[in-house]
Order: structure tokens, then sequence, then C-alpha cells
């Protein structure tokens, strides 16, 4: 293990940046129902209705740099109210962001928490058709980053054979991918690190883990399900699962869970731990999540994950 943290130090100190993220800045405005699914009715009285600068960009560049990594993030942003909030949100942070104007407007969406801490989300992609990332925006930023994690806007695809020839890592997020929407599967042949939902697999769940690690070029492909864990596909090994962690708290939402969980995972992998400590990583992280309202209002330290 000494060696391989020598790797990884001596990778760090060539690199001014340990992780680039490429998309997924937004708004969630978050209603808490007494249940889901809500039944119907022609008002419901709920508690106050929040709006948070949040997506999965944004959680991932916040999460792993709460854990100590060095972070760049750019992504589209409207020349909106949304979009002034995100740009104030990581100027008080002091995330180093940098955008480009959308046509479309902040990509935002509309999530119910139930009393319990499920979600179900409504999610607003505000996209352009055939819009891209400009080579020229993002190149030098990636060419600066020991690891690139790119979200599953289409808009972000085009990063991932400028990310394969400058030789940087890639992970990934498939969110509650089927194994079979043509959308997502670029994203899972080409990264190093892919993480989904297990959510819509149902009993393809290890089917699919495996199908990623035949087709693609992953060292390891994870399912997180919720309170029942999570399972780990590692190339040349069998499929394992990890039970879940108890959280510490109450849990009080799970927005940001999955995404709390990748970025205690990779920032294992960029320390150069073994899959299982990267694991226990990434479960302590989402646990964390669940206890805090909001999607990324606050992340696990590495006083969390002791």
């Amino acid at each position: 293990m000494a060696e391989v943290g020598a790797v990884a130090q001596n990778a760090e100190s060539a690199s001014e940046f340990d992780v680039l993220v490429v998309g997924g800045a937004g708004i969630d405005t978050i209603v808490r129902v007494p249940e889901l699914p809500v039944p119907y009715a022609d008002s419901v009285l709920v508690e106050p209705i929040e709006s948070y600068v949040a997506h999965t960009g944004t959680a991932v560049a916040l999460g792993v740099r709460s854990l100590g990594l060095r972070v760049k993030f750019v992504d589209f942003l409207g020349e909106d109210t949304f979009g002034d909030l995100v740009r104030r949100r990581f100027a008080d942070e002091r995330l180093d962001f940098s955008w480009l104007p959308s046509p479309a407007g902040t990509v935002r969406a509309v999530n119910l928490v139930s009393a319990d801490g499920r979600r179900m989300s409504f999610y607003d992609p505000r996209g352009v058709p055939g819009r891209r990332m400009p080579e020229d925006f993002y190149e030098g930023w990636l060419a600066r980053s020991r690891h690139v994690h790119v979200v599953i806007a289409d808009y972000a695809r085009h990063v991932l054979p400028v990310a394969l020839r400058h030789q940087v890592t890639i992970s990934t997020d498939l969110h509650d991918w089927d194994g079979a929407d043509d959308h997502h599967k670029d994203f899972a042949h080409a990264a190093d690190h892919v993480f989904l939902s297990a959510a819509n697999l149902g009993s393809r769940r290890d089917a699919v883990l495996t199908e990623v690690l035949a087709r693609g070029r992953a060292r390891t492909v994870v399912a997180t399900d919720g309170a029942r864990g999570a399972y780990l596909a590692v190339r040349g090994e069998g499929i394992r699962h990890f039970p879940a962690v108890i959280p510490a708290a109450p849990v009080v939402d799970s927005n940001g869970a999955g995404d709390a969980f990748v970025s205690g995972f990779m920032s294992g992998v960029l320390r150069g731990a073994a899959p299982e400590e990267c694991m226990r990583r990434g479960l302590l992280s989402g646990a964390f999540a669940c206890t805090v309202h909001g999607t990324a209002e606050r992340f696990a330290t590495e006083a969390d994950l002791g």
C-alpha cells in the first residue's frame, strides 16, 4: 500500500487538479411531502419549500473537495436568476468554477421528499439539441488534472474521447440506468469507474454490471441500492455485496446520497486505496448525506470517515 500511495502522491504533484468535474450544476427545489407516492388532492399543505444550489456535478465537486482533493468544475449555466444563485454559492465556497452561457437557462429540478427521506425528482435538463462543450474551453484544465468525472448530459459526451486522448482516468454516474438505454452506453464503456443505481436493474443487476466490464474499459462498477447497501464488480473478480452503513443521525433526505457515495469512493481511488476501502468510504459518505437536508449543503470530511 505504501508503494501505491507513493505513486498517487507523485501523480498529484505533477497535476494542478485532482478532479475535473464536467457538467451537473443546477437548482433543486425541494418539496417535503407526508408520503410517496403523494395521494391526489387539489391542495396539500407542506413545510416551507426551499431551493438549493445542487445537482450531481455540484455534489461531486463539493464532496471530493470536502475530502481534501483539489477540484476544477466546468459547466453551462443560464444567464438568469438561477445561474446567479449557482455562481454566488460557488464564489462563497471558493470553488474553482468556470462556465459557458446556455441560451436555454439553468438546469433545475423539483424533488418531492417524503418523511422517511425518500425522494422523487422531476428533472428539467434545459437541453439544447446538438450543443457540445468546446474542447478549447476545458482541454487545458483536463491536461492539468489527474482524473475527470463526466456527468451523463449529452453535451458532456464529447469530453470522453478527449480525456482518453490525454490518458486521464474517467468516472461517471449512470444514475437510474436500466442497462439498455443507448444514451448511457458511451459513458458506461469509456469510464474507468462506473456508478449507477440498482433501482431499475431488478434481476438483471449482476448481468448489467458484468456487461459493463466486458464491453468497456471499467476497472470497477458499483451499483448502489439504498438501505440494502451496494454491489461492487471489479475486473477479473466476481460481484460482491457490501451492506449499508447505519447513519450516525436520523435520515432526513436521500437527495445527493449517490453523489456522496461517488465522492467517497473516488477519494479512495485517488489515494491509491483498495476497492474494499473505497467502498467503505463511499458507503459512509452516502450515509452522511442522508442526514443533511438538501442535495449539496454539507459533506463528509475525513473525520467523518475515520
